[in-house]
C-alpha cells in the first residue's frame, strides 16, 4: 500500500483514482477549493485527516475512514460507494452518505441532512445521529445502540432491524415495510403511519397520534406515554404495559391495556377489540 501522509490537498480531483492507497493526517482545505479529492478510487484507507471541502469519496469500493473529521463544508462526501467501513468519524456535511452499499459505521457522530438516502446494507453502532429525513428509501439497516435527534426519519425504509437505540423524531417509520425495534425508546409526533409488518417489543412510545393507517402491526411488551388517539384505522395486535391515553378506531386486531383514558369507536369499520385490565 502505497502511504500519503502529513499533506495539504486543495486542488481538484487530488488523489483521483487511487489504488491501494493509505491516507494518514492529511488536510483537504485550502484556496483552490478542488472537489471530489479521491473520486473513483478503490482499496483505500484514511486516518487522522480533515475533509473541508466537497464530494471526498464518491465511486469508491473498499473504503475505510477512521477518526477522521468531515466538516459541514464537506457536503455530499459519500455517494455510489460499497464496501465501507466508518469509525470514529465526525461526519458533518450535508447529504453524507446516498445511493451507497454494505456500510459500517461505528462510534461516529453524525449531523448531516438528507443522511443516509437509498442505501443497502447498513450497520450502525455506537453513534449519534441528527438529521432530517434520515435513512430516506434504504433497505437492510441493522442499527444497534444508536441516538437519533431530528425529523422525517427512516421513511419508506424497508427489512430492517433496530434494538437498544433512542430516537427522538417526529413521523418516524412512515411507510416503513418488514421492520423490527427493539428494547428502544422512539419519541415524535405521528409515529409509522401507514407502515406494513413492524413489530415494536419492549419498546417505549412518547407522543400524540401514533401508530395510524398501518397493516400487520404488533407491539409485544410495550408501554405508550402521551399516546392518544392511537392506531386509528390500523390492523393491530399490541399488549400494552401501561395506561394509554386514547385510542381511536383500530379497523382490526387485538389491543390489551391495562388502563386507558378513552376508546374512540365511531368508525362503523373499526372492528378492533379493546381489552382492558
Amino acid at each position: 500500500m502505497t502511504r500519503v501522509e502529513n499533506q495539504t490537498f486543495d486542488e481538484e480531483r487530488a488523489l483521483y483514482g487511487s489504488r491501494g492507497v493509505e491516507v494518514m493526517n492529511c488536510r483537504f482545505d485550502g484556496p483552490a477549493d478542488g472537489e471530489s479529492a479521491l473520486k473513483e478510487s478503490r482499496d483505500v484507507t484514511v486516518r487522522g485527516s480533515y475533509f473541508n471541502l466537497r464530494y471526498p469519496f464518491w465511486h469508491n469500493t473498499h473504503l475505510v475512514i477512521e477518526d477522521c473529521e468531515l466538516t459541514p463544508l464537506c457536503r455530499a462526501a459519500l455517494w455510489y460507494d460499497e464496501d465501507v467501513k466508518i469509525r470514529g468519524t465526525k461526519l458533518h456535511g450535508i447529504k453524507a452518505l446516498r445511493e451507497c452499499a454494505d456500510v459500517e459505521i461505528e462510534g461516529s457522530d453524525i449531523v448531516s441532512p438528507e443522511f443516509g438516502w437509498s442505501v443497502r446494507g447498513i450497520r450502525m453502532k455506537d453513534s449519534s445521529a441528527e438529521s432530517e429525513y434520515f435513512m430516506l428509501r434504504s433497505d437492510h439497516l441493522v442499527f444497534e445502540n444508536v441516538t437519533l435527534k431530528g425529523k422525517y426519519s427512516f421513511q419508506y425504509i424497508t427489512d430492517s432491524t433496530f434494538e437498544n437505540c433512542r430516537f427522538d423524531t417526529k413521523d418516524a417509520f412512515w411507510h416503513a415495510k418488514n421492520v423490527t425495534v427493539k428494547d428502544s425508546v422512539i419519541k415524535g409526533e405521528y409515529l409509522a403511519w401507514y407502515c406494513e409488518n413492524v413489530t415494536f417489543e419492549n419498546c417505549t412510545i412518547i407522543g400524540t397520534q401514533p401508530l395510524c393507517y398501518c397493516k400487520g402491526l404488533k407491539l409485544v411488551n410495550c408501554r405508550m406515554e402521551g399516546t392518544d388517539l392511537s392506531f386509528e384505522r390500523s390492523e393491530v395486535d399490541a399488549s400494552l404495559t401501561a395506561p394509554i391515553d386514547s385510542i381511536k378506531n383500530p379497523r382490526s386486531g387485538v389491543i390489551t391495556v391495562p388502563a386507558v383514558g378513552e376508546i374512540i369507536m365511531d368508525d362503523p369499520e373499526a372492528k378492533g377489540q379493546v381489552i382492558v385490565g
